[in-house]
């Protein structure tokens, strides 16, 4: 089997390699991608930082024709990319053809950013001086990446990266190489000069720690675990570079008496299930009511007979399996302990059986939750939801608020005037109503506050606060 090569300097290198697992079926081997070392990701940082003075002040047509032939082609193969997708990570393969087409239209959002580069022009306030404000690059830009939307986010942050003139050294999950490794290629393909964009696939704690240690990586966009997040914040904070962290959710979703029930059970079980769960802007925690809590439970037990669970590229399936065997064990760990907690099961949480070998378990729903319980608290990161009763909306939306984290909040209500105060008061960086908590426009900017995110926000215009520095110019007339 061909080895996927890491891109360093413009070269394809490596030859040490792991095999790429498909979790809905682990006889199929995705692929073999290589592994970079600690000397491989230095070298790949000193191309970078090489590349950027030629880069930064190359011409925005260039930039603009190499990031519309990317998504051009992106889209062209969206079917094919999109079942990559599903083979590595395990979404469903209509999931995964839509992740596809969402990178392919960021990367066509930022080819026009190039073309919309803006400043200002302000009179001083001394006479006969003028003054410029405008934006740069930052320089060598670290880009790491998660697993579970593994064309995506890439895309999310290679495009306006590379748009605002920055060089990369790109580090995808090791579980899911393959739609990055594609991504990389595209691009090279598409014109993009050598050590402009590097590829460094392997272990976070030998690549990802190398960029960490630099001190030419001028900064750094993560998206991962909390854990990790911290650790890249004192490294950035020691070498004082600029960092942007997109971290994990407790995401709530509210249902009001007034809702209308279809609408909540849809936007619940989407939030909840779909994908598996392995969102950080699902909602694993459902704030209910008590006039309709009973009618809503019973309602989503229903809904929830309907779901398939099964193989990612089968015609039908509506949730795919669990990306591994180390998540699926997350997630029967935390179904144990809510049960010991006091939860009561209410639906699924057991493991399935399929036609092929993989990790599938049945979505989890408990019922009679408190929101002090582990399973309210800690990011699951998985197909299971907690059902909490309260008695109105005041409570509802103070329970919502009770989280250290802050990224996405829902709700499901007729009243204009309790959505008007919700979408004002939930604390967070992005609020639904009457709309699944998981699903955000590609030009719109995308993050949360408190333990979700810190820095600025992610995609649409809204990311040139991270991908450039602003400078101050005076001329004297």
């Amino acid at each position: 089997m061909t080895i996927h090569q890491n891109l360093i300097a413009g070269e394809w290198v490596g030859s040490d390699a792991i095999e790429n697992i498909n979790p809905s079926n682990t006889g199929d081997v995705v692929g073999q991608y290589a592994r970079a070392s600690v000397e491989d990701t230095k070298t790949a940082i000193a191309a970078a930082k090489a590349a950027f003075p030629a880069w930064s002040r190359s011409g925005i047509l260039e930039r603009h024709a190499i990031l519309r032939k990317t998504a051009d082609e992106i889209l062209a193969r969206k079917d094919e990319l999109g079942r990559l997708l599903s083979r590595e990570e395990g979404k469903t393969l209509a999931e995964g053809i839509g992740e596809t087409v969402r990178a392919g239209q960021i990367f066509d959002f930022f080819a026009g950013e190039c073309l919309r580069l803006a400043g200002e022009t302000l009179p001083s306030v001394r006479p006969n001086i003028g003054v410029e404000i405008t934006r740069e690059p930052v320089g060598v830009v670290g880009i790491i990446t998660p697993w579970n939307f593994p064309i995506a986010i890439p895309a999310w942050k290679i495009a306006p990266a590379l748009c605002y003139g920055n060089t990369v050294v790109f580090k995808p999950a090791e579980l899911v190489p393959g739609c990055s490794w594609a991504i990389v290629d595209i691009l090279v393909r598409a014109g993009l000069p050598k050590g402009v964009l590097n590829l460094v696939m392997g272990k976070g704690s030998i690549v990802g720690q190398t960029m960490l240690d630099s001190p030419d990586v001028n900064a750094i966009t993560f998206t991962g675990s909390t854990g990790t997040g911290r650790r890249v914040a004192l490294a950035s904070v020691e070498h004082n570079r600029k960092y942007q962290l997109e971290m994990g959710g407790k995401n709530p979703f509210v249902v009001l008496d007034d809702a209308d029930l279809a609408v909540a059970v849809e936007a619940t079980v989407n939030s909840a299930f779909f994908s598996t769960g392995q969102r950080c802007t699902a909602s694993s925690r459902v704030i209910v009511t008590e006039g309709i809590h009973d009618r809503f439970v019973a309602a989503v037990g229903e809904r929830l007979k309907s779901v398939v669970v099964d193989d990612a590229l089968k015609a039908g399936t509506h949730i795919g399996p669990v990306v591994d065997q180390s998540q699926l064990k997350q997630d029967t760990d935390y179904i144990e302990i809510g049960q010991k907690e006091g939860a009561r099961l209410a639906f699924g949480g057991e493991l399935l059986k399929r036609d092929t070998p993989g990790f599938y378990l049945a979505p989890a729903l408990f019922t009679e939750a408190t929101n002090d319980m582990r399973i309210s608290r800690e990011e699951i990161f998985g197909p299971v939801a907690a059902v909490i009763r309260v008695k109105d909306y005041e409570e509802a939306l103070s329970i919502a608020n009770d989280t250290p984290f802050g990224l996405s909040s829902g709700i499901a209500t007729t009243s204009l005037k309790h959505a008007t105060h919700f979408k004002r008061n939930a604390e967070a960086g992005m609020v639904m109503v009457n709309l699944p908590t998981a699903g955000v426009d590609f030009h719109v900017p995308f993050g949360g506050r408190k333990g979700s995110s810190h820095g600025s926000r992610e995609q649409g215009k809204y990311a040139n606060e991270f991908y450039t520095t602003v400078k101050t110019a005076y001329t004297l007339a």
